[in-house]
């Protein structure tokens, strides 16, 4: 048994990192609420910008947008992955990587390569360990991130699916579900998934002016940004969620730690009181 100062060692240590996990998760539980109420107040624009696209993309036209057209072929697939800048939320990013390894693997075995760009810190640092080819990368957008901060990371993808080089490109996220769960997701930016899913059940049709192809793609490019910003803002609530929750069972293991610990001096103390009377005893029993 470990003597009884090595053992309060342990127990001193324990405490100071129980201090700091109830810090963060105090940090986190004030921030959280910020953070939905920024998620939430973004997400009808988002809902509002996918049923014009879905209007648009039902619309009889003449003029198809690239990123309206499905190619046959797919040769090279696009990513665009949103993780955390900090760690010490949960399995948060590892379930994230390991959804979206996955699908690389899959597209790989098809002989399809596959790009990627980066938000977040998290991504950027695994993601240069791998062997895929990254193109761009943002860090460090903070607790209030701006559309501003993604566009040149937004534009990378657009520009190479425009120039023909990626085939598609996906969006992957943690989607905020509630305070305990946050569930992996990949949403397919580029081209428009089929009408059907979003929400459409009318024919449109539209009169463009100046030219369908100024106003399309106006529209369109604001139509991706929504999108990859809101996913920005889901993965920060997700974030302050699953950190909160993780240093919640943190401390309270540490505590149950802490109480075995010092069940354990306790016992070892007993010990050594006993040994000393015992050796008092002999003693005085041999004088």
């Amino acid at each position: 048994m470990a003597g009884g100062r090595e053992i309060k060692t342990k127990i001193k240590s324990v405490q100071n990192t129980r201090k700091v996990t109830r810090a963060l998760e105090m940090v986190s539980a004030s921030k959280i609420r910020k953070a939905q109420d920024r998620m939430k107040a973004s997400r009808p624009y988002a809902r509002l910008m996918r049923q014009v696209i879905g209007h648009i993309a039902k619309a009889n036209t003449d003029y198809v947008h690239p990123f309206m057209a499905e190619r046959a072929e797919v040769k090279r697939v696009g990513y665009v992955v949103v993780s955390t800048d900090r760690g010490l939320c949960g399995g948060l990013n590892s379930n994230l990587f390991r959804r979206l390894l996955a699908e690389i693997r899959e597209w790989q075995t098809k002989g399809v390569e596959v790009d990627v760009v980066c938000i977040g810190q998290k991504a950027t640092v695994f993601f240069r360990r791998l062997k895929v080819n990254m193109l761009g990368s943002v860090t460090h957008l903070g607790e209030k991130p701006e559309v501003a901060q993604l566009i040149g990371i937004i534009k990378v993808m657009l520009d190479a699916y425009e120039a023909g080089r990626i085939d598609r490109v996906f969006l992957c996220y943690n989607d905020f579900i509630n305070t305990m769960a946050q569930k992996p997701r990949t949403d397919q930016l580029l081209p428009l998934p089929p009408s059907e899913s979003l929400d459409t059940p009318h024919d449109w049709d539209y009169i463009y002016e100046p030219n369908a192809e100024h106003v399309l793609g106006h529209v369109l490019t604001r139509y991706i940004e929504s999108l990859v910003y809101q996913a920005v803002l889901e993965n920060v609530a997700s974030e302050h969620a699953a950190r909160m929750v993780a240093m919640k069972s943190a401390s309270d293991n540490a505590s149950k730690l802490i109480d075995t610990l010092n069940l354990v001096y306790n016992k070892a103390r007993q010990a050594a009181i006993t040994q000393e009377i015992s050796e008092i005893v002999g003693g005085a029993a041999a004088v």
